[in-house]
């Protein structure tokens, strides 16, 4: 009798363990939920706003170091971004209020971020006004420590936008306007609508951790020439034979990854555009995505998407340097010149030059930051782009859906093979570089 009593007192001990493991597996992801579902609703503005690549990755990275600096001014046993930095943000810890709540006070750092640092940024007002209420009705704050808790996230989120106006960013508008080149090989505005050129300056942004913008400058691009021997026309020939025999699943992979905010259609004479997320935005939503798979605590999450967007905040700043030195000629511009005037990608060329593939690097560079926390074989589905009508897509690792982002673009015809391969390796080493600085030496993302 005595032992079945053990027995079942062991059973029963067992079952509530499991339960309560089950109950906090369920909060974390929770938790990370409502974190992504703010991330998006960052994305949501920048859709509106029509925010640039380059522009949408320093939103993100200063959006989510508000949340990371609330955690790790709160207590969290993070690893540190600050003291990593080139340029230390100096943020002083405000005393953390008594009844604190991490969910609460991180999400409304980062809208308040958000709120502020982006041009439609007073949309988010209606998002914190939700947060409030949901953290009011839920009765785990009362109203008067609400208020503290956002008193705190208010105070962080200010020293981060001092931060972050120190960056270089209020003096872009300040330099001469980027004319471009009508000397042959040289990018041109390209149809529908031939915009001018994006953020030709990014390369003067402070960068996290970069030494220098040019500091991991890929191999010289193969030399532009009309010899219809030379390695130039065989690459320019291969967009234009690819596109022009693609697979479905080929059509598909260019249409997931496309990621352009700048795509239009047309209705008669009226250009409608057609909102569409950006890359860093696509790998923030997969960031979103995988804290929730893995059922990670949320301070955990919130390290994870202020990494990620770090990382690629610096991406865009190398890329953007190269492409603005490099100035090479588009597929579309090329191709209408030298074989066919009215051959047109699948997908439109976006406003800005072609060497190296602004998505090859940014998708590399995240999936380093990602593989370093997740690990090598992380299986997971993509939903990101469910909301913009795309289907989902299965990756069995964060490299597998780096490579496929980076070969989409030679299968939209926007860029050639060797702006993809050398995107893929300069993202590589920023990546590489991102992770020795926070982790050590020894750190390794791929």
């Amino acid at each position: 009798v005595k032992k079945r009593a053990v027995f079942g007192m062991v059973f029963l001990f067992a079952g509530i363990m499991s339960a309560l493991a089950q109950q906090d597996g369920d909060q974390r992801k929770r938790e990370s939920k409502m974190l992504a579902d703010n991330v998006f609703h960052l994305s949501e503005v920048m859709l509106h706003d029509v925010a640039n690549p380059p522009a949408a990755s320093r939103f993100y990275a200063y959006c989510t170091l508000g949340a990371y600096e609330v955690a790790r001014c709160s207590g969290s046993k993070l690893p540190d971004l600050d003291g990593r930095f080139n340029v230390n943000p100096g943020i002083k810890a405000p005393p953390v209020p008594k009844k604190f709540n991490l969910a609460f006070s991180a999400n409304y750092a980062l809208l308040e971020v958000g709120r502020q640092i982006m041009p439609s940024g007073y949309m988010l007002e209606e998002k914190q006004k939700e947060l409030v209420d949901a953290f009011k009705a839920s009765g785990v704050l009362s109203e008067r420590n609400l208020n503290k808790n956002i008193r705190y996230a208010q105070e962080l989120a200010r020293q981060v936008l001092a931060y972050a106006k120190t960056d270089g960013y209020g003096k872009l508008s300040t330099y001469k306007r980027y004319t471009p080149q009508k000397d042959e090989g040289h990018w041109y505005p390209t149809p529908p609508e031939f915009f001018p050129p994006v953020e030709p300056k990014w390369e003067t942004i402070r960068p996290f951790f970069l030494e220098s913008a040019d500091q991991f400058q890929p191999v010289r691009p193969t030399p532009f020439s009309k010899d219809t021997t030379s390695s130039f026309y065989g690459a320019m020939m291969e967009v234009y034979n690819v596109v022009n025999n693609l697979t479905a699943e080929q059509k598909e992979i260019a249409s997931f990854w496309d990621c352009n905010p700048f795509a239009v259609t047309y209705s008669g004479h009226m250009a409608i555009g057609l909102k569409k997320i950006s890359p860093g935005g696509h790998w923030m939503g997969i960031t979103g995505i995988v804290c929730q798979d893995a059922g990670i605590p949320l301070d955990s999450a919130i390290f994870a998407h202020a990494l990620v967007a770090v990382t690629l905040h610096d991406a865009f700043i190398s890329c953007w340097q190269e492409k603005y030195h490099s100035d090479r000629i588009r597929p579309e511009t090329a191709i209408n010149k030298m074989v066919d005037p009215k051959w047109r990608p699948i997908l439109q060329t976006p406003p800005f030059p072609e060497y190296t593939s602004g998505h090859s690097v940014a998708s590399a560079s995240a999936a380093s930051a990602l593989t370093r926390l997740f690990g090598d074989h992380f299986r997971y589905t993509d939903t990101s782009e469910l909301y913009f009508g795309l289907p989902e897509r299965k990756y069995n690792s964060f490299f597998e859906a780096s490579g496929e982002a980076a070969i989409s673009r030679l299968y939209g015809g926007i860029h050639y093979r060797d702006a993809c391969e050398e995107g893929v390796r300069q993202g590589r080493d920023v990546g590489a570089w991102v992770l020795k600085k926070v982790f050590g030496p020894d750190a390794k993302g791929d």
